[in-house]
């Protein structure tokens, strides 16, 4: 369940929008602040600590960009949303890359809003990352026996498939870039192999979901990752629609 307590801080040079983020975020339970701009979020970060940032990517000054870089900095365990324009996919890539846990597109639904702000809490918490046996839906993996169960029948994984499948796993519910998960998983001289990510996956689907062509654990994020969710959790961020998984 969401803390009451969790504080989020809204940065957006739009006075309507940060308004309206800061009335519908304060409904659902959050305790929101508002940032004007990059240079004013950075300096508000420096002064408390939030458990939250949203920040929107088109600002004028210092740019959505720029500021997520400076507040990991500032802050590592902070969690922070960006928020995107659907036909720039590149500031998706460029959005984690810079260091934010997730990004949600305009237009966008407050339920989905709220559904990856606390996909975010659930994986900045400490204790989360800890666990040795991990569960979604009817999977369960053993991370220190490396073991995969499926609905409680063992799921023969390969070594490279076990080790993808408990990286996207420990990190639920965030999208994965196609380069950071072949160097987490293969090694740091890996990272432009698209293909030979794509075969692993594609013999994950097999031996976890119910229809691989439409899955329901590995999603995919057009042009920029997979996204391991939980068909069980309802506070998991919408999955995409199928025409919108490229196969």
């Amino acid at each position: 369940m969401l803390s009451p307590q969790a504080r989020v801080l809204v940065v957006d040079d739009e006075p309507p929008l940060r308004q309206a983020l800061r009335a519908s975020l304060s409904a659902t339970g959050f305790a929101v602040e508002e940032a004007r701009s990059g240079d004013e979020a950075v300096y508000l970060v420096k002064q408390r600590s939030f458990d939250l940032v949203l920040l929107d990517i088109n600002m004028p000054g210092l740019s959505g960009f720029e500021t997520c870089g400076r507040i990991r900095a500032l802050a590592p365990r902070t969690g922070i949303v960006m928020i995107t324009v659907r036909d720039t996919e590149d500031d998706k890539v460029r959005a984690l890359e810079a260091g934010s846990d997730d990004y949600i597109t305009k237009p966008f639904l407050l339920r989905e809003l709220v559904a990856r702000l606390r996909a975010v809490l659930r994986r900045i918490r400490p204790e989360d990352s800890a666990k040795p046996v991990l569960q979604a839906g009817d999977l369960e993996i053993d991370l220190d026996r490396r073991l995969l169960r499926r609905a409680g029948k063992h799921v023969h994984l390969s070594p490279k498939e076990f080790d993808l499948l408990a990286y996207l796993m420990k990190n639920l519910d965030v999208p994965v870039p196609h380069g950071k998960l072949l160097r987490a998983v293969w090694g740091p001289e890996y990272g432009n192999e698209l293909e030979y990510l794509r075969s692993y996956v594609k013999m994950l689907r097999k031996k976890i979901e119910g229809d691989p062509a439409n899955p329901e654990y590995i999603l995919t994020e057009p042009w920029v990752g997979y996204r391991f969710c939980n068909p069980a959790d309802p506070d998991s961020p919408p999955r995409l629609s199928r025409a919108e998984l490229p196969q």
